[in-house]
């Protein structure tokens, strides 16, 4: 028995790209940021960003086009899938992505991690961004059908 499951919270880095496919599939694409902050052993405060490829079929990616811009910090659950290629010079190249499965909106204020960080000095802008949490699941998502 094995698991492949993938669980994270981070920021949109731009909107989604969003392609039609023939019957009638369709697939949005972005990067999606975490950041890990910590203090290394001379006391420097770091902030280290992993970048992660994010792919979402049909009911998914057709909700994404619609919500999801720059910025936005979503909580995302998944599978790592890997896409592999011959390139034009011959050699096996390979990349690894993010498939999800299920979305939550969890803030749509930009940047929501340094606001964390630093709170937000307008705090009537703040304010109007609390309480957003909006959940969506693939309920299409069918292994065998995705390319």
């Amino acid at each position: 028995m094995s698991v492949n499951k993938v669980i994270l919270l981070g920021n949109l880095g731009r909107d989604p790209d969003v392609r039609y496919l023939d019957n009638n599939r369709v697939v949005a694409t972005f990067p999606l940021a975490t950041n890990e902050v910590y203090v290394d052993r001379k006391g420097n405060r770091i902030r280290q960003t992993e970048w992660h490829n994010i792919e979402l079929w049909d009911s998914l990616a057709r909700i994404a086009e619609k919500y999801l811009k720059k910025g936005f910090t979503i909580y995302l659950e998944g599978k790592i899938r890997t896409d592999q290629w011959v390139d034009k010079d011959g050699v096996n190249r390979s990349q690894k992505k993010i498939r999800g499965i299920n979305i939550t909106i969890v803030n749509k204020e930009k940047n929501r991690f340094e606001n964390e960080l630093h709170p937000a000095e307008d705090k009537e802008q703040s304010d109007l961004h609390e309480g957003i949490n909006e959940s969506f699941t693939d309920e299409d998502f069918h292994e065998g059908e995705l390319p």
